[in-house]
């Protein structure tokens, strides 16, 4: 059921998803600062290429401030429209008792654009 899930995710959408947080992932690793942050937005692409049987935890290692602070400046600077969106494109689909599996993936995508710093990516 995941691969049938992820292949019709791909087709309606997915691949469009992920190639556009690799371009943004490119675009922000061109600068020494933005490296992190690149790091964080592949981690994302990762996510959205292949949504079903994933998940995002947040890892024992996430109570240093560092993360808070890199957080706080990933919401500043657009995480918070990320995350807005992703949220909108899940409500969207959740009208549609077909588009409620899909719809919790972006509503997982909206968990992991909040704060990324901090989340690993695992397999259920």
């Amino acid at each position: 059921m995941k691969i049938l899930g992820n292949i019709i995710w791909l087709i309606f959408g997915g691949i469009i998803i992920a190639v556009e947080y690799l371009i943004g992932s490119l675009a922000l690793m061109v600068t020494i600062v933005g490296i992190p942050f690149g790091i964080q937005t592949l981690k994302m692409a990762a996510l959205a290429i292949w949504p079903f049987g994933r998940d995002t935890r947040v890892h024992s290692r996430a109570s240093g401030c560092l993360y808070i602070l890199m957080n706080i400046l990933w919401l500043i600077c657009g995480g918070i429209w990320i995350a807005l969106t992703h949220a909108l494109f899940g409500l969207v689909l959740c009208i549609t008792i077909i588009g409620i599996p899909f719809g919790m993936q972006h509503f997982k995508l909206t968990a992991i654009a909040l704060s990324p710093f901090g989340r690993d990516i695992v397999t259920l």
